[in-house]
């Protein structure tokens, strides 16, 4: 039902985990689809029309990626900016190092400022974006306040940059909450994962599609009159209105 033949599509930490789903499910539904990443390659798929290396926390890294991307693409329809960082270790907001509250900020907060003020100008007219914020963005999470105020302040974005783009460009935020990923494996070790998904209402971690699944809906013209919505995908963990 969902068909984006001819979209263009630029999918952040699209390597692995949920921007690799997405850029897989977006390309099944007919999209063109570059994937940018960081450090580790992504392995050569028939899906992905392109791979964009680049640090996307400065603004430098992010402008050469989003070019290299239109390069590939030959225009913009669909931005999904997915990537960033968890810090797995406890740790309280008075032993936090400037480092580390430095490169969570970056990687999860300025990228996503960088991203959106190089892409956005070459955006087609009735193109849309979809942000990736967090459960932690809504509730807190105690021991990781840097994740948690960063993913709160891409939720801020996604409603501000909603007004500012509209009626041109629709802009959309996903909430998950625990997904089976690579950035998960150390709460997810041992009976980790079991306690975990005692907590969550309908008691599994989500898969990355499970998530992926939920970004393409809003990618498609059947979201076309959702913007500044945040989509919750949190098996019911945390309900909000």
């Amino acid at each position: 039902m969902i068909d984006l033949t001819g979209k263009r599509a630029f999918v952040t930490g699209g390597g692995r985990g949920i921007g690799r789903a997405t850029a897989v499910m977006l390309a099944q539904a007919g999209a063109k689809v570059a994937v940018g990443y960081r450090s580790r390659k992504p392995p050569a798929d028939r899906h992905v029309t392109a791979s964009v290396r680049g640090d996307l926390g400065t603004p430098t890294g992010a402008s050469k990626a989003v070019a290299e991307a239109l390069r590939a693409l030959g225009g913009l329809d669909i931005l999904v900016i997915n990537h960033g960082v968890w810090p797995a270790d406890d740790v309280p907001i008075a032993k936090m190092t400037d480092e580390q509250w430095e490169s969570t900020r970056r990687a999860n907060l300025d990228a996503v400022i960088y991203v959106c003020r190089a892409a956005i100008p070459s955006i087609t007219e009735g193109g849309t974006i979809v942000l990736v914020s967090s459960t932690a963005g809504q509730r807190g999470e105690a021991f990781h306040t840097d994740y948690a105020a960063t993913k709160g302040a891409v939720i801020s974005i996604t409603k501000s940059l909603a007004v500012e783009l509209a009626p041109k460009i629709t802009i959309n935020c996903v909430a998950p909450g625990w997904v089976d990923t690579e950035m998960a494996a150390k709460p997810y070790a041992g009976d980790g994962r079991a306690a975990i998904e005692k907590t969550i209402p309908l008691r599994r971690v989500a898969s990355a599609e499970d998530v992926a699944g939920p970004i393409v809906f809003l990618c498609s013209p059947l979201a076309r009159h959702m913007t500044g919505e945040i989509l919750n995908v949190n098996g019911g963990s945390v309900l909000c209105g």
